[in-house]
């Protein structure tokens, strides 16, 4: 019997219907309960995340002011953001001096609280979740709105400085020092990377700073030598979602600019200038690019910080 008529004949075998339908049956009954459970994020990430991707991944290269059908342009959109549009140039200068200033003040800031909690002070559950606080509401619009009200020519931060004898400042119609209202405020969710930096120092033995207490080692060397280095993983993982979450900021600026990115584009956001070429001025097509170029640039960014990782973070891995 030839190849050709044994494969025939198998493919046409009853018996191999009732194999193939057991297996099936197999397969629904291991793997079926799994999939129901997992249906409600799939569906999510298909219908939510996954399929508008895709669309604005479309769009990204058509004309499209969502009345009139998209009509494709190529790459009209990416060659008029590189060339002719001055605005999305200062919106990134913005956005990057944001991310530079933010994300190292707060990391600082957050590492600082928890080496002083970490030296067993009295209801630390207590404080830790008052710290934590502002992390949950410090994206929120009421938040931001009650941070412009303390900014304000006339706000407390103005009242507690004329307490003082300083001359009050236009902290938010001020082009030269509004972007540092919205670094405070990022600098006051510092809650978030507290808590994580403290669980990284509960994880440090206790035996290697005694050790280094015998050898004489000072505190100022033993933060520098034990636990900057034992803490480097951590560092990382804070450094890393710190600065996309910095990349992605919006509210904040949305809200103190009255969405406009004033005083004088001060506080432009690549975010919000998206957010005013997509629903202002109803270019979605030029919106969807600026999108794309964002992820791009947050991929970029994590690349260069896990590249960059092989030299400053260890893990115990590295000592086997």
């Amino acid at each position: 019997m030839t190849g050709e008529s044994l494969a025939l004949r198998q493919s046409t075998d009853p018996v191999a219907e009732p194999a193939q339908e057991w297996r099936l049956g197999r397969l629904l009954a291991d793997h079926g309960p799994a999939y129901l459970f997992l249906s409600p994020w799939l569906v999510g990430f298909f219908g939510l995340t996954l399929g508008p991707a895709l669309a604005s991944l479309y769009l990204s290269f058509t004309d499209f002011d969502l009345l009139d059908p998209p009509r494709w342009v190529g790459l009209h959109n990416y060659l008029r953001m590189l060339t002719s549009d001055a605005r999305f140039w200062h919106s990134v200068s913005v956005t990057l001096t944001y991310v530079v200033l933010a994300v190292p003040i707060k990391l600082c800031f957050a590492l600082a609280v928890a080496v002083a909690m970490d030296k067993g002070i009295r209801v630390l559950s207590f404080y830790r979740a008052l710290f934590y606080l502002p992390s949950l509401l410090g994206a929120s619009v009421t938040v931001a709105v009650l941070w412009r009200r303390l900014f304000v020519n006339d706000g407390v931060v103005n009242h507690v400085l004329a307490w003082l004898g300083v001359p009050a400042i236009s902290w938010i119609s001020d082009p030269h020092t509004s972007l540092y209202v919205l670094v405070t405020l990022s600098v006051w969710q510092f809650g978030s990377p507290m808590i994580i930096f403290l669980a990284g120092l509960r994880q440090i033995p206790r035996e290697i700073y005694d050790a280094a207490d015998v050898d004489g080692a000072g505190k100022v060397q033993q933060f520098a030598r034990i636990t900057l280095p034992l803490l480097g993983p951590v560092i990382f993982f804070n450094l890393v979602l710190q600065m996309i979450d910095a990349f992605k900021a919006f509210t904040q600026a949305f809200i103190i600019s009255d969405g406009t990115g004033r005083p004088v584009d001060s506080l432009l956001f690549y975010t919000l200038y998206m957010y005013e070429q997509a629903f202002t001025t109803y270019h979605m097509g030029y919106a969807s690019a600026l999108a794309w170029v964002l992820v791009i640039a947050i991929s970029a960014a994590t690349a260069l910080a896990f590249w960059s990782s092989r030299y400053w973070v260890y893990y115990d891995d590295d000592a086997r």
